[in-house]
């Protein structure tokens, strides 16, 4: 024979488990989880145009711009124009390139010894341009790390609401229409996070590669705006 404790308190429990109806819950959650990897594809896009923007305007346009850009200011450093470099890196058409923005660190800093005035543009690239592409990045690879897991957060709440449906059934049976759209909501949320990650992985590859680039260029002009400045030096400590 049951105790009378037990038969008590199995009666509240079953009691209270009927009486709580988790169908809005889920349904809020569901909507919920929704939203999150809405904003999360949108701003992981947004992320991406943000980091193309800004390496296409960090960067020349191409090797022969470059060139006639450093061309200009070995002829104003064999003249200690430094007035006319600070002038022509503040222009509109070049003010917000990389190697424009480090020549005039360079230029500011030009008391220093060589060596101390590469390891300041050193920083100063590392902070100023790289440090906000790192900040990008580290949010693309982030939602592509999140998209799946928000996927698989959906298709655990679908499988709960689906179980509900079957153990709430009854003598009616299990309602085919109901079930599925319980399972067809875990299924949709694991195919969105994938949908989502998939394309950002990709992207994110391709502007890391831009990136690489533009630090191989940034590096390469700047090896011969250095020479060029240190044979000014030079040439002034004569």
């Amino acid at each position: 024979m049951q105790p009378l404790g037990d038969f008590y308190s199995d009666s509240v429990t079953t009691t209270f488990a009927q009486a709580i109806d988790i169908g809005p819950i889920l349904d809020w959650f569901g909507n919920g989880i929704y939203a999150a990897m809405a904003a999360a594809a949108i701003y992981g896009l947004y992320c991406i145009v943000v980091l193309i923007r800004r390496v296409k305007q960090k960067s020349f346009p191409g090797r022969e711009s470059a060139n006639a850009f450093l061309d200009e200011i070995a002829e104003m450093l064999e003249k200690n124009d430094f007035e006319g470099i600070t002038d022509a890196c503040d222009s509109p058409e070049l003010w917000a390139r990389a190697v424009p923005q480090m020549v005039t660190v360079a230029v500011e800093n030009r008391a220093k010894p060589i060596k101390k005035i590469k390891q300041v543009v050193g920083e100063f690239f590392s902070r100023e341009i790289l440090g906000e592409f790192d900040v990008r990045t580290g949010w693309v690879n982030t939602i592509v790390k999140s998209a799946p897991m928000l996927g698989l957060l959906g298709t655990v709440t679908g499988m709960i609401a689906a179980f509900k449906q079957i153990a709430g059934s009854g003598a009616e049976g299990v309602k085919p229409a109901a079930l599925a759209d319980d399972i067809s909501f875990a299924l949709w949320t694991t195919a969105a996070g994938l949908a989502i990650a998939i394309p950002l992985v990709i992207l994110g590859a391709m502007v890391q590669s831009r990136i690489t680039r533009l630090q191989d260029s940034v590096q390469e002009h700047l090896g011969t705006f250095f020479d060029d400045l240190e044979a000014a030096q030079v040439k002034s400590e004569e």
